[in-house]
């Protein structure tokens, strides 16, 4: 896919079913931004910063033509996903993005963090047995 054309319908579909299974696996938000980041990681952390649940969500942002990849991990979401998580997911999506995979590196880079973030229910309630 060569930069700046748009995603088809299928390819669309195939990463909203991956964030869907991102969120159901870890029970954090995610979402995916494709295009250009003017100020690098800086606009990525804003970005993140206007989402409504931003301390549990994790916003991947990519910009083809600057070849940047930036993971914004909201306070709650960074204690299931550290920095060494998120580089595993970079380096899977880095692996598709060289051979021009935008979608494709996408979707799989959300899949390993979902996988990467899952955690156990809390056993431990505040309401009395």
């Amino acid at each position: 896919m060569a930069s700046g054309e748009p995603f088809s319908a299928s390819q669309m579909n195939d990463i909203e079913r991956a964030v869907e299974l991102a969120e159901r696996t870890s029970g954090l938000q995610f979402a995916a931004y494709v295009g250009a980041l003017a100020d690098g990681r800086a606009t990525a952390v804003a970005m993140h910063a206007a989402m409504p649940t931003s301390a549990s969500s994790v916003l991947v942002a990519v910009d083809p033509e600057a070849r940047a990849v930036d993971i914004v991990t909201g306070a709650e979401a960074r204690r299931w996903l550290p920095d060494d998580r998120c580089r595993l997911a970079i380096l899977t999506m880095s692996s598709r993005f060289s051979q021009g995979d935008i979608p494709g590196g996408l979707r799989a880079g959300l899949v390993v963090l979902g996988e990467q973030a899952t955690h156990a229910p809390s056993l431990f309630t505040d309401e009395p047995a």
